[in-house]
């Protein structure tokens, strides 16, 4: 299994961050849905190095999904222009109540 947190290598690596939300009462199915999706499907993913998945409490139609790549390139080419990419939105794109925000983020600090 691959770790959700990246250690030494955290510096050079990339963080997808996506804003999801979903229809209304679809939370458990979308949460088995998606640690199904990330665990056989875009754990295949050349550069793919994690994934944490947080609820939202407020809003509990909302989750942020947050996956650790080496590359940029491995996340944007790699796994969205490939058929992964088409398998992973066959398993997760249907409870989506709007596409998802997503956007990418360097490390420039960390307390551990």
């Amino acid at each position: 299994m691959v770790s959700a947190f990246p250690t030494q290598h955290a510096k050079t690596m990339i963080l997808e961050i996506a804003d999801i939300r979903i229809q209304p009462g679809q939370q458990a199915a979308f949460q088995k849905a998606i640690e199904h999706g990330l665990s056989t499907v875009a754990s295949q993913a050349k550069g793919f190095r994690g994934a944490k998945v947080n609820h939202g409490i407020e809003n509990p139609e909302r989750y942020v999904l947050q996956i650790f790549w080496d590359t940029l390139e491995d996340h944007t080419v790699g796994f969205r222009e490939s058929d992964l990419f088409t398998q992973w939105r066959a398993i997760v794109g249907p409870f989506f109540a709007a596409p998802p925000q997503v956007e990418h983020f360097n490390l420039t600090y960390t307390s551990a």
